[in-house]
């Protein structure tokens, strides 16, 4: 028994002593081993042993490369694409539509009484009453057209009836039911519109395909003037008055809706100027010039314009013997306006005006041609308008007054 405590004891320093030898011994290890830790580390990360370092309390990463270069690696963002142009289409790109040209084909054709599309363009819903809606697009898209169908945003066909088309001015309006009518558009002021705005094109580029495509550009021109001829005879027959800019306008886009950033139509988009070295020129009917020949062709199915009753031919473009021989114009006198033919009972008729009379002033205003005579009389005048006109005849200067009615164009 005391053999065993005097050993146990004995066993007992002995073996402390070891323990305390082996912490002695574990601590410097550990103190080495961090110390060669912290020397290689740059090594390690040099060569690319170590990929990634990461922080607390941050969603990104850092990656080293093989160059010491360090890559942030971007957690994904949400972000809120709205602005003042997508607000701007949200309001109107449902109340632009795809017009369809319907038309006949020939008596050849294999079928009885056969149609088939002629073309396509856009038109812009501005009005719902009841269960009828109003589509106004331009004269051209739906010309010559045996059935017309709009094609809604959501690729709803509506049959759709013309109530009336307007070849001077290349507007229409067309009639459909309401029941799948959802949105109309607003018109704003295009008499506001500054150089520079900012506008959208909306609008059936190329048809169906690129329905509903959206351009933005700018306004590049107010009140430019292009010359229209009517009747494709050579002759310039009309100036029309639009606005320019370069949103993109291709066919498909006629009779669509250029817009300001209030998502308010501005203008009727009608032509672009198609030549190989221009780029970036569209027109557009501006819309304060378009609401009253919208009106007119909604109520009534024609534009109420005044009427002389006459047939009318520019100075301009008579030979210089026939002015002097047939007109007896002065030689100082080369411009106004000779009248070909007076309808017997018309407004002209009735203020004396003859055969070969040459009108040079209506209203006190010079007139140099037949564009400057139809100007006067259809945007300065109204039926039931009196209208002074100074005009030659055999030489002499006389003047009348007419007044005017409502019948058919000049």
């Amino acid at each position: 028994m005391g053999y065993y405590d005097e050993y146990s004891q004995e066993r007992y320093r002995g073996q402390k002593g070891k323990r305390g030898g082996y912490f002695l011994a574990s601590l410097a290890g550990a103190i080495i081993g961090a110390i060669i830790v912290i020397l290689a580390l740059p090594a390690l990360s040099n060569q690319g042993v170590l990929p990634y370092t990461v922080s607390p309390n941050q969603n990104t990463a850092t990656e080293t490369n093989k160059t010491n270069q360090q890559k942030v690696i971007k957690q994904p963002i949400s972000y809120d694409v709205t602005t003042d142009i997508t607000k701007a289409v949200d309001k109107t790109g449902d109340t632009v539509v795809g017009i369809n040209n319907i038309q006949s084909t020939s008596f050849w054709s294999d079928e009885a009484n056969a149609e088939e599309p002629s073309g396509t363009g856009s038109g812009v819903i501005y009005k719902k009453e009841g269960n009828k809606a109003f589509v106004v697009t331009n004269h051209h898209v739906v010309e010559g057209a045996t059935k017309l169908e709009v094609t809604m945003s959501d690729g709803t066909k509506i049959p759709a009836k013309l109530l009336g088309s307007d070849i001077w001015t290349d507007l229409a309006v067309l009639e459909i039911d309401a029941s799948k009518v959802k949105k109309v558009a607003e018109f704003g002021n295009s008499d506001s519109l500054k150089m520079g705005e900012t506008v959208i094109a909306i609008g059936n580029p190329l048809g169906a395909t690129f329905s509903g495509s959206v351009t933005q550009g700018i306004i590049s021109g107010l009140k430019r003037t292009i010359p229209v001829d009517i009747d494709q005879n050579g002759v310039v027959d009309w100036q029309s008055e639009v606005l320019q800019t370069d949103a993109a306008i291709n066919p498909g886009n006629s009779g669509g809706a250029l817009i300001n950033m209030a998502g308010q139509v501005i203008g009727i988009n009608s032509m672009k100027i198609a030549q190989q070295a221009v780029e970036g020129i569209g027109l557009s009917i501006p819309i304060n010039s378009a609401k009253p020949i919208i009106d007119d062709l909604e109520k009534f199915g024609t534009v109420k314009r005044p009427y002389m009753g006459v047939d009318l031919k520019s100075v301009e473009e008579i030979p210089a013997y026939y002015q002097e021989e047939a007109l007896k114009l002065p030689r100082d006198v080369n411009y106004g306006v000779a009248l070909r033919q007076v309808v017997p009972n018309s407004p002209a008729a009735q203020a004396g005006l003859k055969e070969l009379d040459v009108i040079v002033e209506m209203d006190g205003e010079k007139i140099n041609d037949v564009i400057d005579l139809r100007k006067h009389l259809y945007q300065k005048k109204k039926i039931g308008d009196k209208m002074s006109i100074k005009f030659y005849r055999d030489g002499k200067q006389k003047e009348t007054t007419l007044t005017l009615t409502g019948e058919k164009l000049q």
